[in-house]
């Protein structure tokens, strides 16, 4: 590791794959939590003689390879790491101080340290104790697909059949002029094409699956299947302690569908957008890829509920997830991954949803038409796409007529209506940067604090801006300060 990236590191500061310890003679078992916390999550780097601020205070030259013997020998210990690991920690020299580095690669296994599991929350190691956590962990390490779990005794008249007229009809429509194959099958066919029937390779069971009970299934079949699923749409507008209006969602996925983006048309306005000259509905389009993306990539075995919250300023979609990464997600970082690949086939095939991928894009695209702000998406054990609103936000790109009536506007109008655009355009990036400006000692959760962003999506754009050289952090991460080039 060279200085350069060092010192980036230590000017982000501790985030769930960065842990800094000040390290005395002998190693604390505070460092092992540590370790056996990043196996079980995203791994992570593991800095020795690092102050928790990022200041470096180093550690004995001459202690270091005894610090290190020690280390490898208690990782290697089954009594005390289980199973046990090999690592390969590194001695790096910074500023005339000597510290030890240690990459903590994930790992495919569940690992614990004196009979305890750890798991890696933020910048905290914390112990896991609940059956459902360590489930949850199980599930999450070994890349099991729980939609396809086999339900032996479930039957086909468990299942809504008088929804399949329909679907066959829509599949037909989302494939254009050729003729979709559900349209020739019949019911037993249709669903065994669309993989709902299936057999357990492990143990031979054959049956339908959780992706046919979760879409297609009676609501009694659901509730026993899933217990704890249902999808809480909420409107918090006035009433911001409760609710304005509120469902709760409870059925097949594809009526909750419907019910939810009847439930965004309801309460949400249906700007004017061309683009070329079609019209388009961005409140459609921001809705269709929200909900979709809830009802696609969550793990229905959790007992997190869901939900799809109207604000006045945001909306915003939450689910329980199987996360295979932590942190902001952008079009620049995006790693298509399929949670339930089985669901998302059949929402494509029926025009619900489209290729792994295309959600985020969409959403970063069309929210800057919509609000004049990007979304943002936070993967970790709990998924969440917020939208920006404005209701008063008037996209630049609008059709003659509004155009000639904001030319006819007076001219302090326009410069104020231009003000108001310029301050609602601002990026995340000019947003980062104006704070800054205003006050160079500002930490980084400050600044999230202040524009109301994710603190690990603060994070990832200034380490991006970093990157680019487009500001500059000068002294340690609390005493500090930035500098805009």
């Amino acid at each position: 590791m060279d200085d350069k990236t060092l010192r980036s590191i230590l000017a982000v500061g501790e985030t769930i794959a960065v842990e800094f310890k000040r390290c005395g003679n002998k190693l604390e078992n505070d460092v092992y939590e540590t370790v056996c916390s990043f196996l079980n999550r995203f791994g992570g780097d593991l800095f020795l003689g690092v102050m928790d601020n990022g200041t470096v205070s180093g550690i004995s030259e001459k202690s270091a390879p005894e610090l290190i013997k020690n280390f490898i020998s208690c990782i290697s210990n089954p009594a005390l790491f289980a199973p046990t690991i090999y690592l390969a920690p590194e001695i790096l020299k910074y500023e005339g101080r000597t510290i030890i580095h240690v990459h903590v690669p994930p790992s495919a296994e569940v690992h614990s340290f004196k009979r305890v599991i750890y798991d890696r929350v933020d910048d905290a190691d914390v112990k896991v104790t609940a059956t459902a956590q360590i489930a949850q962990m199980y599930i999450r390490k070994q890349g099991i697909f729980t939609e396809r779990k086999i339900y032996p005794y479930v039957k086909m008249e468990d299942l809504r059949l008088d929804l399949l007229p329909k679907l066959r009809l829509m599949a037909a429509n989302n494939n254009g002029v050729q003729e979709h194959p559900w349209s020739g099958m019949s019911d037993e066919e249709l669903l065994k094409s669309a993989r709902l029937y299936g057999i357990d390779r492990v143990t031979g069971e054959r049956g339908y699956n959780l992706a046919a009970i979760m879409l297609l299934g009676k609501d009694e079949v659901i509730l026993d299947a899933a217990p704890a699923y249902l999808t809480d749409a909420l409107l918090r507008r006035v009433n911001v302690d409760r609710y304005d209006d509120r469902e709760i969602i409870q059925t097949n996925l594809i009526e909750s569908y419907e019910q939810l983006m009847e439930f965004g048309r309801k309460h949400l306005l249906d700007k004017f957008f061309l683009e070329g000259d079609q019209r388009k509905s961005l409140r459609n389009i921001l809705t269709r890829e929200m909900i979709a993306n809830t009802l696609i990539h969550r793990e229905y075995t959790s007992s997190y509920q869901a939900k799809f919250i109207i604000e006045k300023d945001r909306m915003y979609v939450e689910n329980a997830n199987r996360s295979v990464q932590n942190g902001a997600i952008t079009p620049d970082n995006m790693e298509p991954n399929p949670k339930n690949p089985i669901i998302a086939s059949f929402f494509r095939n029926i025009g619900y949803a489209d290729q792994l991928g295309s959600g985020v894009r969409n959403l970063f695209k069309y929210s800057k038409h919509y609000s004049g702000k990007e979304p943002e998406f936070v993967e970790g054990d709990v998924f969440r796409i917020i939208v920006p609103l404005n209701d008063e936000y008037l996209d630049g790109e609008r059709n003659s007529a509004t155009q000639s009536a904001t030319q006819s506007a007076t001219q302090s109008t326009t410069q104020s209506t231009t003000q108001s655009h310029q301050a609602v355009n601002l990026s995340i990036d000019e947003a980062i940067i104006a704070v800054m400006r205003q006050e160079p000692t500002v930490s980084q959760k400050q600044i999230a604090q202040r524009l109301k962003k994710n603190v690990n999506t603060v994070k990832y754009h200034i380490r991006k801006m970093q990157e680019q050289g487009t500001i500059e952090r000068i002294g340690s991460s609390r005493k500090g300060m930035w500098v805009v080039k």
